[in-house]
């Protein structure tokens, strides 16, 4: 029988080399060893793949993803189901499979927080997640302890509806929405709920967007806006104007979704709707240049940047 490898007596930079090569599943699994390995792992960290985790709180389970989606591992969290456990050295089990771990606790949310954390630490990565039907028991501290650590979010999904205190989960979450890349919400619990951007992903998608205002939009430094049964109609040609005279620098594509646009005799830059379809215009200062398609009750701009002509780069 083969002596064991001594792993940890290797010079530095041959185990950072080592660590390097591994694939997502063996680093994941190798960092619960012992403490000095992950230890190793995480200093390692800055020259490790970078991922895309997926915190899956329905199916509870976390997966890891390659940027490329080639390489994955799933972690999967469970009350514990009658295992044992020593209060004061061990907080979980795990049993190993192909494709990832099951790991059994006996509290779901510090299981949720412990792995998210230790993942967080050996990985440069991305978080996604998703708050639809979700208990905000898991989703709301998750989300906390994550912007407190200056994660940032590939996507994040938030039904405002489901959580049990909705105005203090924005007030604590608002000013850090510019650690997200792309921002998804689905509903408002009730027309007297306003709320106040502190920052902006940047890209954001609304569903049911009718209490998202002129303000708002004037405000928004998003490139990508997507605004789904909103009640914008009029307001159309106040923020075109803005955006042709200068406004929104950031933006490249905006998508209005509204029942009340209609070839009405509403004019936008003196156009009716009819007119405008399928339009290039450009901006006061030619930096820019917009395409509108309209759609069945929806507006679709996609603006695209422009060389600037030398005198204007002469000013």
């Amino acid at each position: 029988m083969s002596s064991p490898f001594p792993l940890l007596r290797l010079p530095g930079v041959v185990l950072c080399e080592i660590f390097k090569s591994l694939s997502i599943g063996e680093k994941i699994m190798l960092s619960f060893c012992s403490k000095k390995v992950s230890i190793q792992i995480n200093i390692a960290r800055l020259y490790s793949q970078k991922v895309i985790v997926d915190l899956d709180l329905l199916y509870q389970r976390i997966i890891v993803y390659s940027e490329n989606d080639q390489d994955f591992f799933k972690v999967s969290i469970y009350p514990d189901s009658g295992k044992t456990f020593n209060s004061n050295t061990q907080q979980f089990s795990i049993a190993c499979r192909t494709t990832g771990i099951t790991t059994f606790w006996k509290n779901d949310q510090k299981g949720f927080l412990f792995i998210t954390h230790h993942l967080w630490k050996m990985f440069p990565c991305k978080m996604s997640i998703d708050s639809s039907f979700y208990s905000s028991d898991l989703f709301q501290p998750t989300i906390s302890m994550l912007f407190d650590l200056q994660v940032e979010f590939e996507e994040l999904n938030i039904v405002l509806q489901v959580l049990k205190d909705h105005n203090l989960f924005w007030d604590q979450t608002s000013s850090k929405f510019g650690l997200v890349e792309y921002l998804r919400i689905s509903s408002i619990p009730n027309p007297g709920f306003k709320p106040v951007f502190i920052s902006w992903p940047q890209k954001i998608d609304i569903w049911k967007s009718y209490w998202f205002t002129l303000e708002h939009l004037l405000e928004c430094t998003c490139t990508r806006i997507i605004l789904r049964k909103s009640h914008q109609n009029e307001d159309l040609n106040v923020i075109i104007e803005n955006w042709k005279a200068g406004g929104f620098p950031n933006l490249e594509y905006l998508y209005v979704e509204s029942h009340y646009i209609r070839n009405n005799g509403t004019t936008i830059l003196g156009m009716y709707l009819l007119e405008l379809d399928g339009k290039v215009i450009q901006t006061d200062d030619e930096s820019s240049r917009a395409t509108f398609e309209l759609g069945y009750q929806s507006n679709e701009m996609s603006v695209t940047p422009l060389q600037l002509p030398l005198h204007y780069i002469l000013k």
